[in-house]
């Protein structure tokens, strides 16, 4: 067992005077049969009132708005959770299982296509092939592997708005793109499939005590019998490094900060993580 310290902290700087904004955060980490959240808080500057609520898909969301002038934002979640090396499997299906009504009407959503994760004939016939050789177990982690082949990670490459086809069209991607490109692919072969968001630690060996930058992650959980993690862009399952926040069916549906506002102007941007291993 791990216990790992997240702070994550977000500033928004405005060419002016933003008059009022409401904004929603999915900051918090889920308590489930790996981890077990000690610790959370979700602040801001300007100081504002929060509320939280749990949406549809089961991720904690902090909702919060502002009513006085302010040319800046920063908002900062920090938590401290326990996190366990998840157990394999137990249950497992087979592919005239997946294809029953019964799974496709239970699971409808976390099959179907999105913005994020389109529909391709193409990669439909790679799902084909490779479902021919395995069982839905191991063809989950055939297509991570399938993945890996397509797509180099290259920080920077993509942008928040990036299909998992863009990236395949483009050969290079970040783990967003890893992600909606495995569930592309594990969705058109009939595996129900979602999109987890959280953060990795980023070293195994990792010593207590030590702050390290850290970052977003994401991955997926693929349904064969029961929800389990997999993490394309690693190409491995999950661990204790492994923090998760988040799930839906793609990006769009776990953004860690999203919002609306009364001004003219853009904003600047800039996100801070750091991961403390404290045991």
């Amino acid at each position: 067992m791990w216990r790992l310290r997240v702070v994550h902290a977000t500033g928004y700087a405005y060419q002016s005077a933003v008059t009022a904004s409401f904004n929603e955060a999915r900051l918090t980490p889920r308590s489930d049969q790996r981890q077990n959240v000690i610790l959370n808080r979700v602040e801001t500057v300007p100081a504002t009132r929060s509320y939280r609520y749990v949406d549809y898909w089961g991720t904690a969301v902090t909702a919060f708005d502002l009513h006085a002038p302010h040319t800046e934002l920063e908002v900062t979640a920090s938590s401290v959770v326990e996190t366990e090396q998840p157990e394999a499997p137990q249950n497992s299906v087979s592919w005239d299982d997946l294809a029953s009504e019964a799974v496709a009407d239970r699971y409808n959503e976390m099959l179907s296509p999105t913005h994020y994760t389109p529909a391709s004939k193409r990669i439909e016939r790679v799902g084909r092939r490779i479902a021919r050789d395995h069982d839905p177990q191991g063809a989950v982690i055939e297509a991570a592997r399938w993945v890996q082949g397509e797509l180099t990670y290259v920080a920077g490459t993509t942008g928040v708005h990036s299909s998992g086809l863009d990236a395949l069209r483009e050969g290079k991607g970040v783990c967003q793109d890893f992600a909606h490109l495995t569930l592309i692919l594990l969705r058109g072969m009939g595996i129900p499939a979602r999109y987890v968001s959280g953060y990795l630690h980023p070293h195994r060996d990792a010593a207590v005590g030590d702050t390290v930058d850290g970052q977003s992650h994401a991955w997926i959980q693929a349904w064969t019998g029961e929800w389990w993690y997999y993490d394309p862009t690693n190409d491995t399952g999950i661990n204790q490094q492994y923090i998760s926040v988040g799930v839906g069916r793609d990006y769009s549906d776990v953004t860690p900060l999203k919002g609306i506002y009364s001004g003219a102007g853009s904003t600047d941007l800039d996100v801070v993580v750091e991961i403390t291993r404290l045991a």
